[in-house]
């Protein structure tokens, strides 16, 4: 009853804001639903967060962001960030680390003939035939010296010069070295302001076409023939590579969530707090490695434990761990921050965690798709 109530109250905020100016609208102040009690409204929007936690029943908590100005402000202290909730909520937390207790469960479809890749979000196994919760899509633009993914917000919008653009990835003429760019620079959003006019200010000075290398992909070229799996290297120059550690500081940690807090501090941007972990990473970016399957004799191939996510036998399959470099490993270098598979046809399931992103994850995999011959 209560989330029929709240899109009631959207739709007629949508109608007032048609009839009325803004300067009419600030004179009423606001909306009559603005006017609610903080600790009735806090209440009633906490009880929906909680129960409202998969798709497509979520976008209840985004309807409720778009009621008043109030509303909004709760629920940007309510919902939390991915990294602690394991949910994806608004559009900004594709950019925003994983979950750290657990593998984000997503998958991608690709289009053969329009050279275009969809990524889904799907927590059940029912997901992939439901067809899960879109998130981005990247389309394979060739070009005579190499080939650029174009990753967007939109199903359909691969244009550079809009704000669905999210970035790209190119890699090179031998399809063997990659640079993922993010179309945000690492200083953007770092303090907006509160005013309209200071956030239009801030967002100008970003073109939404601007690109920001945020890492590296490389793989291992195979002169010799030798039989194995292909070998990845990906360099996270905006991860540090402390974040992994116990304790561990990453560009997006924040203190516990106030109620009342005046900066709404959860819908900050991955790239928001970065300036606060250049100290960090001048210890050296986060690097990841493809993990060391195993020779199964009966079956004579090499083998990977997915636990049940990968079904098809493929070369572009693998499972990226944080490499230790010169350092005894750990622990933390054991668990598997991003695992690529083919499940499908043109089907692939996406698991990804702490410290990246949906969006590094989804640029991390589209390499793989890409045909190396001297890779192989």
């Amino acid at each position: 009853m209560a989330i029929k109530c709240i899109a009631r109250l959207r739709s007629r905020r949508v109608v007032q804001d048609q009839l009325q100016t803004p300067n009419e609208v600030e004179a009423e102040g606001g909306c009559c639903w603005a006017n609610l009690p903080q600790e009735l409204l806090w209440e009633v929007l906490l009880m929906i967060e909680e129960t409202e936690s998969i798709w497509p029943q979520r976008k209840n908590v985004v309807a409720c962001a778009g009621v008043c100005r109030s509303w909004r402000f709760i629920i940007q202290q309510i919902v939390k960030l991915p990294q602690l909730s394991g949910k994806l909520t608004f559009p900004i937390s594709v950019k925003q680390p994983g979950p750290k207790d657990s593998l984000l469960q997503c998958f991608i479809k690709r289009n053969r003939s329009t050279q275009t890749y969809y990524l889904y979000l799907g927590l059940t196994n029912s997901a992939i035939s439901d067809g899960g919760k879109f998130l981005l899509a990247a389309r394979k633009c060739r070009r005579p010296t190499c080939t650029d993914y174009i990753i967007s917000l939109q199903a359909e919008d691969f244009s550079k010069g809009t704000n669905t653009y999210a970035g790209r990835l190119r890699s090179n003429f031998l399809g063997t070295k990659f640079t993922v760019f993010d179309g945000q620079s690492p200083q953007a959003g770092a303090k907006m302001g509160k005013s309209r006019s200071s956030r239009l200010a801030n967002l100008r000075q970003v073109s939404p076409s601007s690109n920001y290398p945020m890492a590296h992909i490389s793989y291992e070229l195979n002169l010799l023939g030798s039989r194995g799996p292909r070998r990845m290297q990906c360099n996270m120059n905006t991860i540090p590579a402390t974040s992994i550690a116990p304790g561990g500081l990453d560009p997006t940690t924040q203190a516990e969530l106030n109620p009342y807090q005046s900066t709404p501090t959860s819908f900050l941007s991955k790239s928001a707090s970065m300036e606060n972990s250049v100290s960090d990473q001048k210890n050296g970016g986060l690097v990841l490695i493809n993990k060391a399957p195993r020779w199964h004799e009966q079956l004579q191939c090499w083998c990977l434990n997915f636990h049940g996510r990968v079904t098809i036998a493929s070369v572009k399959n693998f499972q990226l761990v944080a490499s230790p470099e010169n350092e005894p490993a750990g622990p933390e270098h054991e668990k598997i921050i991003l695992q690529f598979g083919k499940v499908g046809k043109d089907l692939f399931t996406m698991d990804y965690r702490y410290p990246i992103s949906a969006f590094q994850a989804f640029a991390i995999c589209l390499s793989s798709f890409e045909t190396r011959i001297a890779c192989e």
